[in-house]
């Protein structure tokens, strides 16, 4: 499954493409710079978008996630491993925003 970039990424790199393009090397040299591999990073990734409670992040590293290798339960199970430290209300949402992608 190939990751699309939703449609307002989309709108910003067509406006601002040197700005979308240098935060496309600096995600690279990030995962570059460290031995954790890639279905790792977007499940770091993910567990990070749902502490910014960001709906389009959950959904861009979800795909990601999946793409990258990782199964259904181990989604969820990054997700639920937040719940002492984010709160069930939080998680729930993060949660309801994976399933629209899994």
């Amino acid at each position: 499954m190939a990751v699309n970039p939703s449609n307002q990424y989309l709108k910003i790199k067509q406006r601002h493409p040197e700005l979308i393009n240098a935060v496309e090397v600096l995600g690279k040299a990030a995962k570059q710079a460290g031995p954790i591999d890639e279905k790792t990073a977007q499940l770091i990734q993910l567990a990070a978008a749902a502490a910014i409670r960001s709906e389009g992040a959950v959904h861009s590293h979800t795909r990601r996630a999946l793409d990258a290798g990782a199964s259904i339960d181990e989604i969820r199970h990054t997700l639920l491993l937040l719940t002492s430290t984010l709160g069930f209300p939080c998680i729930m949402a993060a949660m309801s925003w994976a399933d629209e992608r899994l």
